[in-house]
């Protein structure tokens, strides 16, 4: 999927809804965990990378879900309706996706070209980038995929990023015009074959959907989404993401025109992974765009 196929599905700022999908639509069955006591805000326990497992408070249960091949609608997708998008981005090229000085630097670069040209912001600015594997972790002082219904930011915590990382005047005054928070989310080597990333279209979620979970940091505390199971939610996923493939996910909008604001997003165990898979490496990059 190209750039400009990519801006194609943008163009209209209240997309309507998504169409059914067919009965015979290509999906996988597979659980996924949710939230299921909001009556408890749930807290989130991240150490720092090689210092221990995250830990969380709160009442999870897991549901079986379908999860729907959306490569075939790809080019349909849209950040204002669904919430995500494939693109095809081979600059990464031979780029080193464990050496930080490579990530802070072109790949920062890289990926600021590709959102400023995939959303039409007039500022894109990078601030934290996390790389996923799914084999001893800990040890190699990363973390692992996170098997937790859940969206990076929610209605508090998008304006009060902004405001930690801008001068005070440049936060204040962006915060007066519409700007998302969007989450790179790609592959370190591919084909992904175990632990997929699902995402929910955000267009079946109601705003209820949504609790607001504490995010627990050595030195600071955030607040993120956690999702309540709804049978209506419409997972998705794409089979086999390559290297040269990323998603971008939309994880808060301060627009409230119809468009879509939040979505949520998980690791799943896909059962049609095959025996000795590779585990999955991943990395995943945050930034504001601002327009």
């Amino acid at each position: 999927m190209t750039t400009a196929q990519t801006l194609a599905g943008q163009a209209a700022k209240a997309p309507p809804r998504s169409a059914p999908r067919a009965a015979n639509d290509d999906h996988v069955v597979a659980s996924v965990r949710y939230l299921v006591d909001r009556s408890q805000r749930p807290v989130a326990y991240n150490p720092p990378p090689g210092k221990g497992s995250p830990r969380r408070e709160g009442n999870y249960a897991d549901f079986p879900v379908a999860i729907h091949n959306a490569r075939p609608r790809a080019a349909e997708l849209s950040l204002d309706r669904e919430g995500f998008v494939l693109v095809g981005h081979p600059e990464v090229g031979g780029l080193d996706l464990y050496d930080e000085a490579t990530i802070k630097g072109p790949y920062y670069e890289r990926l600021e070209t590709l959102v400023r040209n995939a959303t039409g912001a007039e500022k894109v600015v990078i601030f934290d980038h996390t790389i996923r594997v799914a084999d001893r972790a800990v040890e190699r002082s990363l973390r692992a995929p996170v098997y937790i219904v859940h969206n990076d930011y929610t209605e508090a915590s998008g304006p009060r990023r902004v405001r930690d990382l801008l001068p005070a005047g440049e936060a204040e005054a962006r915060l007066q015009r519409r700007f998302i928070e969007v989450n790179v989310w790609r592959p370190i080597r591919g084909p992904v074959k175990a632990s997929p990333l699902a995402l929910a279209d955000s267009s079946t979620i109601p705003a209820e959907d949504f609790v607001r979970c504490d995010l627990v940091y050595e030195d600071r505390v955030g607040e993120i989404y956690h999702g309540v199971y709804n049978p209506a939610h419409r997972w998705s996923y794409f089979p086999d993401m390559e290297r040269e493939e990323a998603v971008l996910i939309k994880c808060y909008d301060s627009a409230k025109d119809g468009r879509s604001r939040f979505s949520l997003h998980t690791a799943f165990e896909d059962p049609r992974t095959p025996a000795g898979a590779p585990p999955r490496e991943s990395i995943e990059v945050r930034m504001f765009a601002f327009f």
